[in-house]
């Protein structure tokens, strides 16, 4: 209840200083947009099965990190080298439905209209629009519960996976004080979402190891690049794995 509290009055805190520092905010966002080197999704197959092994049934989703701004190829995006890990353990069956910007209720429409089908994991990557968005943490967490109601009617996974708001606060193409003020946003966004995980069997959240950031940007110094992409895929297959043994159904 304490840590409940704590989060609301820093979530109060930072919505007042969103007000008193809404014009220099405004400008550096609209330096950012300005300046920011434009990336596009990379060419490559965006479904595909691999590997030896029980049938794993995998659904990348989401915003541009699902979909591989800042690399060359699928093939070093992050459901590339998930699958290339994954695939050493599994077959994997895999696809990605994802586009740059989307937000979750972007998202939501993207799903909604998306074929039914069977996943046994399903990824989210999703948030950072939200939070450029200034969409509260308490109704993302809300979007976020919309979404895996849409996912387990259509899919049906034994695993729904929400890759965490990427770290902000170290994204470099942010100045100061705007980056110190999205990371603490994107900060409220996932502690408001984790407090409702709790609550669901096969929902779990997966948070960004710093090594997503020191291991290597874009050139844009907003989207991973291969290496990053590399260290995120790396703590998240580790993260499908070692759920194997808690979800409902095995893979």
């Amino acid at each position: 209840m304490a840590a409940r509290w704590q989060r609301l009055l820093l979530q109060g805190l930072l919505q007042g200083l969103l007000w008193l520092m809404a014009p220099l905010l405004w400008l550096q966002a609209r330096q950012v947009r300005r300046d920011t080197s434009f990336m596009p999704e990379p060419p490559g197959h965006r479904a595909g099965i691999c590997g030896s092994g029980t049938l794993v049934r995998l659904l990348v989703a989401g915003d541009s990190g699902a979909a591989g701004v800042g690399v060359t190829t699928q093939d070093q995006a992050l459901c590339g080298q998930l699958v290339r890990r994954l695939s050493e353990h599994h077959t994997v069956e895999w696809c990605v439905m994802a586009v740059k910007g989307l937000d979750s209720p972007g998202l939501l429409k993207l799903l909604q209209d998306a074929p039914c089908g069977r996943f046994d994991v399903v990824v989210l990557s999703m948030g950072a629009n939200d939070a450029t968005g200034l969409c509260t943490p308490v109704q993302w967490a809300r979007w976020q519960t919309r979404l895996a109601d849409v996912i387990d009617r259509r899919f049906a996974p034994a695993l729904l996976v929400y890759s965490a708001v990427p770290p902000m606060h170290s994204c470099r193409a942010l100045p100061q004080p705007l980056r110190w003020f999205m990371g603490r946003w994107a900060w409220q966004m996932n502690h408001s979402l984790a407090s409702v995980l709790i609550e669901h069997v096969g929902r779990i959240m997966h948070w960004h190891p710093d090594t997503t950031t020191t291991s290597g940007m874009a050139e844009d110094g907003v989207h991973p690049n291969a290496d990053g992409y590399a260290a995120w895929a790396d703590s998240l297959s580790e993260r499908i794995l070692d759920a194997q043994a808690t979800v409902v159904r095995r893979f």
